[in-house]
Formats: C-alpha cells, structure tokens, sequence
C-alpha cells in the first residue's frame, strides 16, 4: 500500500473540560476513501476540523502529504471541506460558488480552466440548470449539490466531508456515493468521510474507522469490522436491524442467557462467561430449543423485520418477506454457531473473539 498521504497521531482534543478527541491515530492513503462512522458527538466533526486547521488540538500530530499540517495555515494545507450545513454566498449565483475557490490568488487557474471544471461538477451534480440561480433560492438539497461542487472543483491534496449527503433524497444520495467514489479514485485524491450512516459507510468506503466518545473503536476494512466488530460498542454502530447483545455464562457446554435460554454451543476452553453479538440476518426463527411469539413484524421491503423476546432481550430476526410473520406468530429462534460473536472480558474493555 502506498505511503499514507494523512497521518493523524496521539490527537487530542476538549472543550471546556469535555473530551472531544481522545488520543486519535488514523492514517489515510492516496486514493482511499475512509469512512468515520459514529453517532452524533463522537468527535467526527472536530476531528475533520483539527485536520483542515479550524480548531487547534491540544496535543499529537498531523501530517499532511509529508508536512507538519500544524505549522501551516488552513490555506497553505489545500484541503476541501465539504460542511454539513452548506457555507455557501447566499447572494452569489450557483455558477459563481463554484468558481469561488479557483478564483483565489493560489489557484492560478486561467477563465477557460475555470469554466471547464465548473461545468463539469455542474453535470455531475445534475445542478446545469441552476447556475445562474441566486443560492438563497435553492432547496436544502440543491444547497448541499452546490457545496459538494465547490470542494470537487478544486484538485486538493485531501477532500473532508461532513455527512454530505443528509440533506438529499434517497435516489440522488444513491447516485452520488456512486459518483463521489469513482470521482475519488480517477483523482487519486484521499477521502476522509464523516457519517452516522453504517450502509452509506459501508457502502462507501475502503476502510471504516468506528469512532465514539472521542475514541477510535477499531478500523478495518467495512467487511472485516462487520464480521468481527471489536466490542458490542462497534456491532451497534454497523449494519441493520441492530445486533443482538447478549451477556451469557458457559452451562454444561453451552452458552446460556440468563433466563435460562440456551443460545449456542461453548467453544472448548471458553471463559465462564462472555457477551454474544448476533447479527438479525443470523437469527433463523425455526428449530431453536427455546419458543417464544413475535411482537411485531416491519416490512422492508424484500425482507421483514421479527421483532421478539429471546433469551432476555427484545431481538430482531432479519426474515424473506415470503415467511409468514405477524404479532403473535410463534418461533422457535436458532443460531448457527459460526455466526455467534463472542467478546470476552480483559480488562475494563471488551475484546472480539472467535466466532464459535
């Protein structure tokens, strides 16, 4: 892999008195898309602007293509920062918006290279028509088209995107992951995306660091962090419906719940107990030893959700839409044992184990 163009080392961060950022490393790579994934207040956005040099870290590193970022100003760092909540000249036109950032005296780009890139970011968007436009008359979602246009007009070093896409419907959100990646790669430019969202993550990106309270989780490619999250802290955060946690101790060979359910085989040598991760698309509803009824059935389209009370907790079974479910409905709910979780306790943190 190549030499890591961001190199983010021991950064921390608080604001009065609260952490914000808790000794974060994160290394991203030319051409890499790097998903941040955590929910609000985990310190995503402040990290994005510790590294675009809006707010000033208390201690660690940033390197930035090779250099000190912190010995130099916002400007001289050329990274684009894509915000969540627009930043744009509300009494400019579209067009002019986008022509901002090669306008400015580092730019250096001539009238012919300015126009051929905006209208180049203008039919990517899908935003041709309202160039001419004032930004204060345009939709949230066109607002956030025209703020994506003005960071991707530029070629920096490093794109930051702030949850780019919530403000957009479902189908553009969907073309846009699509465009913004391959835009990502042909630029060869890195990518380092801030989002609550587990399937625009995973979706997305090349690596996912989970990240919450200030802390990274674990980082990993979106496949391996699904499959083997690090705590239940990580299951949470990725994939739909959520997973099943499940604290349990070892009981004639099986791992049981505490209201007695006997929830999957106990590898040989396992601890005296244990917290079990099931994924909802793991969770078959037929030949388990423990009948229960469900309580509510959501429809998502090809599938359905069961929700139902299972070895003490309120679980979800991930179902094809052609088994018959609703509330009442009874199931006899069933693991296989290579698709338990298992973390086990060192310490005051929680480590993955095997599955078993």
């Amino acid at each position: 892999m190549s030499a890591a163009l961001l190199e983010v080392r021991n950064l921390s961060k608080r604001f009065a008195g609260s952490v914000a950022l808790e000794s974060v490393d994160i290394d991203v790579n030319p051409g890499e898309l790097v998903a941040l994934l955590g929910p609000t207040g985990a310190g995503k956005t402040t990290l994005l602007r510790c590294i675009a040099g809006l707010e000033q870290p208390e201690q660690g590193s940033i390197r930035l293509a090779g250099r000190d970022a912190l010995e130099l100003s916002p400007a001289e760092r050329d990274v684009a920062f894509v915000f969540q909540n627009f930043s744009l000249y509300p009494s400019k036109t579209v067009r002019a918006n986008l022509e901002f950032p090669l306008r400015s005296p580092r730019s250096g780009a001539s009238a012919e290279r300015i126009a051929e890139r905006v209208t180049w970011a203008a039919r990517l968007l899908h935003i041709e028509a309202l160039l001419d436009r004032p930004a204060r008359r345009l939709s949230g979602g066109e607002m956030q088209r025209v703020a994506i246009g003005r960071a991707i007009v530029r070629e920096p070093v490093l794109f930051l995107m702030d949850e780019p896409l919530t403000n957009l419907d479902a189908k553009l959100r969907e073309d846009l992951r699509f465009e913004l990646r391959a835009l990502a790669r042909g630029l060869n430019a890195p990518v380092l995306w801030a989002t609550h969202d587990a399937l625009e993550a995973l979706a997305m990106a090349d690596r996912v660091v989970a990240l919450d309270k200030g802390r990274v989780l674990q980082s990993g490619a979106p496949g391996d962090v699904y499959a083997r999250p690090a705590s239940p802290a990580v299951a949470r955060l990725l994939g739909w419906p959520p997973v099943n946690v499940i604290p349990v101790r070892k009981l004639d060979g099986h791992w049981t719940a505490a209201d007695g359910t006997r929830v999957a085989p106990a590898p040989a040598g396992a601890p005296d107990a244990a917290t079990l991760g099931i994924r909802a698309e793991n969770l078959a509803l037929a030949g388990g030893p423990a009948p229960t009824e469900v309580e509510v059935v959501e429809l998502t389209g090809p599938a359905q959700v069961a929700v139902l009370h299972w070895a003490g907790i309120r679980a979800h079974a991930l179902a094809p839409r052609t088994l018959e479910l609703r509330p009442g409905t009874r199931v006899a709910p069933r693991v296989a044992p290579e698709h338990v979780i298992t973390w086990t306790r060192v310490s005051d943190t929680l480590s993955p184990g095997k599955g078993v």
